[in-house]
């Protein structure tokens, strides 16, 4: 129970981290963001809890593959903000981006890549 409760304490507190430093400086607030540390802490949850290696590398294949249907939402969004306000930006990137994810998963599955 105290490893669960340290997991998540170290996972909210990687979030308030990048959420705090993107405060202060929008270059080092998304640097922080754009690696993958919640990955990296999930490889490492899934190592400490024992999981086969299969399961880990199966982990970060996927991430590769679901990362980039992502990446047109962070162009899109700050086009949108300027011209929608936040919540309308936010809730339009976030349709494209599951649009995205359908058509990448389509566009994938002939080559044996299953997401969906």
């Amino acid at each position: 129970m105290a490893f669960l409760a340290f997991k998540y304490l170290l996972t909210a507190a990687l979030v308030v981290l990048v959420s705090e430093l993107a405060k202060r400086s929008d270059q080092l607030g998304a640097l922080l963001a754009s690696l993958p540390l919640v990955t990296i802490l999930t490889l490492i949850w899934l190592q400490l809890e024992k999981q086969p290696a299969s399961k880990i590398g199966n982990h970060a294949w996927y991430t590769f593959w679901y990362v980039l249907p992502t990446l047109p939402m962070f162009l899109l969004f700050p086009w949108l903000l300027a011209r929608l306000g936040f919540w309308p930006a936010l809730g339009a990137s976030a349709v494209l981006t599951m649009l995205l994810f359908g058509v990448f998963a389509w566009l994938l599955r002939p080559f044996g890549v299953q997401l969906l």
